[in-house]
This record gives C-alpha cells, sequence and structure tokens, in this order.
C-alpha cells in the first residue's frame, strides 16, 4: 500500500528530466509510423529498465511549449520490467498534452522519452528515447522528412542462365517505391554494362549481346534523382554464359557469264556462305590473286564485279573470313575456272518504229434543224403531202485499215405533245453532196413514205422511217477521207390530223 501510494503521489509530480536528453538504455518503437495529434500510441522499450529502478514515466521533448519537456504517462509500474523489453501506454494524445499545458504543436522533431526511475527516491536512472517529426500542426512521421527516401533494388535476368555468348540478355531492375526516380547502371562485376537507363514507375530495363564467356556477377546500382532519395544497390545475380560451340561454313562461287567471254566483259563472282547468318568478309582471288577488296557478308551473299580481267585462263575462288572466330569457322569455295579472250570488237544496232493510230469514224451535222412547209392537200383530198431536204451530214474516217462505213437514219413519230403522226409516213431519196476522190461511197435506195397511216399502226414493207433505213455507204478501203450526204424528204399527213406544230428525231448512225 506504500508503494502504491507513493506511486501515485510520484505520478502527480513527475520525476525531473533534463531537456531533450539521449536515451542511454537504447531506443522505443511505435505500434505505427505515422499518425495524427489525436493519436496515444504505444512505445515498446528495446530492453528492460535497471535493476535499481522500479517503474517508468513517459516525456515527449520537443519545440517551443515541449522544449523542457511534457508528461505524457505519469510515474507508473504497470508492465514494468527488468528482465525484457515493455510496452508504454502514452496516458494522452499530443493535442491533449498541448492543450493541458497551454501551449500548441509546431512542425519539428520531438523526442519520445521512457524513464526508468526509482519511484521512492523519485530518480531517473535511465532512458529510451525515439525520435518523430511532425510534419505540420497536426501529423507526424517516424522519420526524418530531411533524410533520403530509402529505396530498394531488385534485379531479375531473362533469359534463365546458362546461355551462350552473344545471346541476347535483358537485365530488369525493380525499385521500390515506384515512385523513386532516378536511373540505374547495371553492372558486371565492376565494370559498367551500357550507360544509366532512366527509371520508369519503378522500372529500368537493359537488353545487351555483350556479356563475356564465364560466371557473370550482375547488379543494378540505382541513383536517386535527388538528395531526398537515397540510393539503392541490388544484391548480385550469378549467371553463367558459356563459350559458343565454332559453327562450321562452307562458301561456293558463281561466275557469270560462265566458260568463256571476250575481255572487257563485265563478270560478276557471286559467293554464298552458308550458314547465311554467319557474319564476316568475303576475299575474292584470281589464282593465288587477290581480287579487289574484301567484301562484307550480307544475308550469306557477297559479289565482285570486274571487266579488267586479262587474256587467258582464270581460276577464281572465294574465301571467308569470321568477324568471330568463335562462332563460326572460316571456309573456301572451289575453282571456277573462266577462259578471257581477245577482244573482237563490238556492235550495235538500232530498232526503228512507228505507230499507226487506231483513228475514229465521226458523224456530225452542222445545222440540226429542219423545217419542212406546211402540209397541203392531194389533188384527190386523200391525204396531206409536204418536202424538204436533210441539211448536210459530213461523215469523217480518220481509222487504222480503211474498214469502210454504213450512215442508217431512223425517225420517231411526229407529235405536237397531245396529237401524233406516225414516224413511217416520212421517206428520203438519200444524195450525195461531196467526198473524197479516193472514197468509194453508194448511197441508199429511196424510201417511200407510208401512205398517211393512222398514228400507231405498222407501215407496209419497205415504205417510210419508222425502221432504220440506209443513207449512204462507203465500201472496205474506200472510206477514208470526208463525205458530205444529205436526203430529200417526203411527209405524208393523215387529214384526221389536227392543226399545230409537229416535231420528230431522225437519228443518223455511222458504223
Amino acid at each position: 500500500m506504500f508503494a502504491a501510494a507513493t506511486a501515485a503521489t510520484l505520478g502527480a509530480v513527475g520525476v525531473a528530466s533534463a531537456d531533450n536528453p539521449v536515451g542511454n538504455l537504447g531506443t522505443v518503437t511505435g505500434n505505427k509510423l505515422t499518425g495524427l495529434d489525436t493519436d496515444a500510441p504505444t512505445w515498446t522499450t528495446a530492453a528492460g529498465c535497471s535493476p535499481d529502478s522500479d517503474g517508468y514515466n513517459l516525456y515527449i521533448h520537443g519545440p517551443g511549449g515541449f522544449n523542457g519537456g511534457l508528461v505524457a504517462t505519469p510515474v507508473t509500474d504497470v508492465g514494468f520490467s527488468t528482465a525484457a523489453g515493455f510496452g508504454v501506454v502514452q496516458g494522452q494524445t499530443f493535442k491533449d498534452i498541448a492543450l493541458d499545458n497551454s501551449t500548441t504543436i509546431v512542425p519539428g522533431k520531438y523526442t519520445i522519452k521512457v524513464n526508468c526511475v526509482d519511484q521512492f527516491a523519485a530518480e531517473t536512472k535511465g532512458s529510451f528515447t525515439r525520435d518523430i517529426y511532425f510534419t505540420s500542426a497536426t501529423a507526424w512521421q517516424s522519420n526524418n522528412p530531411a533524410d533520403p527516401v530509402p529505396t530498394t533494388t531488385a534485379l531479375s535476368v531473362a533469359p534463365a542462365s546458362p546461355v551462350t555468348q552473344g545471346a541476347n540478355v535483358t537485365l530488369t531492375a525493380t525499385v521500390s517505391p515506384a515512385s523513386a526516380t532516378g536511373t540505374v547502371q547495371f553492372k558486371d562485376g565492376a565494370g559498367n554494362l551500357g550507360s544509366p537507363v532512366t527509371v520508369v514507375n519503378g522500372v529500368a530495363t537493359l537488353s545487351t549481346t555483350a556479356l563475356a564467356a564465364g560466371n557473370r556477377s550482375l547488379t543494378a546500382a540505382f541513383t536517386g534523382s535527388s538528395a531526398l532519395v537515397g540510393n539503392s544497390t541490388s544484391a548480385a545475380v550469378n549467371y553463367q554464359v558459356n563459350a559458343p560451340v565454332v559453327t562450321q561454313t562452307s562458301t561456293a562461287l558463281a561466275v557469270t557469264p560462265s566458260g568463256s567471254v571476250q575481255a572487257f566483259t563485265p563478270v560478276t563472282l557471286s559467293a554464298t556462305v552458308a550458314p547465311a547468318s554467319a557474319a564476316g568478309t568475303v576475299q575474292f582471288y584470281d589464282g593465288a590473286n587477290t581480287l579487289g577488296n574484301p567484301v562484307a557478308v550480307a544475308g550469306g551473299s557477297a559479289t565482285l564485279n570486274t571487266s579488267t580481267l586479262a587474256v587467258g585462263a582464270h581460276n577464281f575462288t572465294a574465301r571467308f573470313t569470321p568477324a568471330n572466330a568463335a562462332l563460326f569457322a572460316p571456309s573456301a569455295s572451289v575453282a571456277v575456272a573462266l577462259d578471257v579472250t581477245p577482244f573482237a570488237g563490238v556492235s550495235a544496232s538500232e530498232n526503228i518504229t512507228t505507230t499507226v493510230v487506231a483513228g475514229e469514224l465521226l458523224i456530225s451535222v452542222a445545222n440540226q434543224n429542219v423545217v419542212l412547209p406546211s402540209p397541203v392537200m392531194a389533188a384527190d383530198g386523200s391525204l396531206l403531202t409536204t418536202a424538204g431536204s436533210l441539211n448536210p451530214i459530213k461523215v469523217v474516217d480518220t481509222r487504222a485499215g480503211n474498214p469502210g462505213w454504213n450512215v442508217s437514219g431512223q425517225v420517231s413519230d411526229f407529235s405536237n405533245g397531245a396529237a401524233s403522226i406516225n414516224g413511217a409516213n416520212l421517206g428520203w431519196t438519200p444524195k450525195l453532196v461531196d467526198k473524197a476522190a479516193v472514197q468509194n461511197i453508194t448511197v441508199g435506195a429511196q424510201v417511200n413514205p407510208a401512205n398517211a397511216i393512222a398514228p400507231g399502226a405498222s407501215a407496209p414493207a419497205g415504205l417510210g422511217l419508222a425502221s432504220s433505213r440506209t443513207l449512204a455507204t462507203a465500201s472496205a478501203l474506200g472510206g477514208n477521207g470526208t463525205a458530205n450526204l444529205s436526203a430529200d424528204l417526203a411527209l405524208n399527213v393523215p387529214t384526221s390530223t389536227v392543226a399545230g406544230t409537229y416535231s420528230a428525231l431522225l437519228t443518223l448512225t455511222a458504223i
């Protein structure tokens, strides 16, 4: 009872403590890494208190009103231990501590201090401490905002080893947190692989074919973009690169033209190297003498052109030299013979051509309107008649082959919109106005008009232009040139036809 009463009394008045002293017994850890001023965290000591103590209290030191340290938990022995670390419940929130002491929380560093005390003697025997940082009046965190954000870097390599030297290997670095900005330098042992690679969303990647044979030690070193982003290096990845097995090659040679050529003839030497993936050069030889410079192999082929071969017998070969002797073996073709004979001169020729154009057949009428006089009554009073002539019709034939032509005509019924006259009542007598001297033209037969038949009636055979009738014909080999045609017209009109102006369309066709 005496100890309990003493503990209560001491808890009320507190135990004297220097301003923000460094803990000499170790550190405390909190049950959270970040929080608010309304929090009252639980803190755990790193070890038990010294044997000469029998209780503890909790103080918070910081800037402003917290400078001398303010009580957060009065002296108590609840959960106290000298044998192992123990939990300390912060008795008040940061905000309540400030209110009770008529002060405010300002941003800055605060020290959580758990003091081990001798309750009877009211003496502090040692302390555990922990720094926290208020970044505003209401929010705190356990890490110093001025310290770099810690990062970790992990490295993966694909494909899985072992691989053959020269294989394409991809190194992928994953940086945490993904928001960390900076670059990754990939390394093979102490040597750099390429240039630093920018980290994007926590990832940086490098592909290389330059790994040497052997057991490689690959790492990824992250460098932050600012002092507030911490650097980190991945664990080493042991990666086996095996020396390549030398691939045998073969070289074939073709010479074009083959067999025998005259001096100064262009000659092409074509070498084919297998496999086509073999990189290197081909040196062409004429006997023991080189021809030109080595030619790079592209897609398994190399070519040399020459027109300066001396007269005589030649034996050509092609020798392949690999770019990487560790990957491919050299090879040489069998000899290809070519006999170069003295120059016997050259000849030339010219092809003379001309093109006969197809030409065309044209038909045209300068004046498309033909007006016949008003019909008059026939002497016997059976019908009305009128007559006239077609305007000149020009036919021009410029066609190749001079196949001849035929011009025909066909008329529609005459109409004034309400009434009509049968087109078969129109007849003609074809005429040749003029022609070229070389043309052979025959005018068509006279076509008599029907005898004033009614609209819609069929004309007797051979009468009228309601059916297509020949105007003129030019014979084969006699049509080229220009001819002008015409025809005299005769129209019979039924006496029952009502008064008015009637029009018909005469269609002239040249074929």
